[in-house]
């Protein structure tokens, strides 16, 4: 399983590994059912401690995602495309709020937080 992780990141190796996986789910790049390597296996290939592969699973398992089977490893749960969704805007909400926050704080209108987005999404930079 590829993952890319840096210790220079702000984020924990064990957050990015969750947020990672997530994703994947969220995507679907991890169907329902897909067993997930072991966590050695995954403490391994990443070159990190296995405590920190077990805190990501088990951060990721008490958020409905995967689940443990005994004898048989972790899996990705069953969650419904619409349930995906709203898990995915509800944490684009989360990320952006505090962005939104200082852009408003520095001046911005929330049309041109809008314009900004708009360009990013579009492909521009919104260098305007």
């Amino acid at each position: 399983m590829l993952l890319n992780l840096s210790e220079y990141s702000d984020e924990a190796l064990q957050g990015q590994i969750a947020r990672q996986l997530r994703a994947k789910v969220l995507a679907g790049d991890l169907p329902a059912g897909s067993a997930l390597p072991s966590i050695r296996s995954l403490a391994r290939n990443q070159r990190v401690s296995v405590i920190t592969v077990q805190r990501a699973y088990e951060t990721l398992a008490r958020e409905g995602f995967i689940q443990a089977r005994r004898g048989k490893g972790f899996h990705v749960l069953e969650i419904a495309e619409g349930r995906k969704r709203m898990i995915a805007k509800e944490r684009l909400k989360d990320s952006l709020g505090p962005i939104i926050d200082t852009a408003l704080a520095e001046g911005l209108s929330p049309q041109d937080i809008l314009t900004a987005v708009e360009a990013l999404l579009g492909g521009g930079r919104g260098n305007d």
